[in-house]
């Protein structure tokens, strides 16, 4: 693992980027884990998937993370606007009377 400063070729800066995305992909899955957990409690609990108070909530809190690293609040609050939206609307399919769907399938 190399710091963006410590790379001297863009093979180097490749391997790096990749090694990252990987990373990030499995932390999604980690995540996915969760929303597949969240929909079973929901059911549970009769809740719905869409939840505003908590889209909001998640949606600022990732706003502030982002300006605190100084990335673009702006466009991270976009990315995670699908990612919540993916995961909505796989819950609501679970959720769904007629969605009698498997909640460990990854979507």
């Amino acid at each position: 693992m190399k710091q963006a400063a410590e790379c001297r070729s863009m093979e180097e800066l490749r391997a790096e980027i990749d090694r990252i995305d990987r990373s990030l992909i499995e932390l999604l899955a980690e995540r996915w884990s969760f929303i597949n957990r969240a929909a079973e409690i929901k059911a549970e609990a009769g809740l719905p998937a869409d939840i505003p108070s908590r889209v909001d909530e998640v949606r600022a809190n990732v706003r502030a993370h982002a300006a605190a690293l100084g990335l673009d609040p702006v466009f991270y609050d976009r990315l995670w606007s699908q990612l919540i939206r993916h995961s909505i609307d796989f819950e609501d399919n679970i959720l769904s009377p007629s969605g009698e769907g498997d909640v460990t399938s990854k979507a």
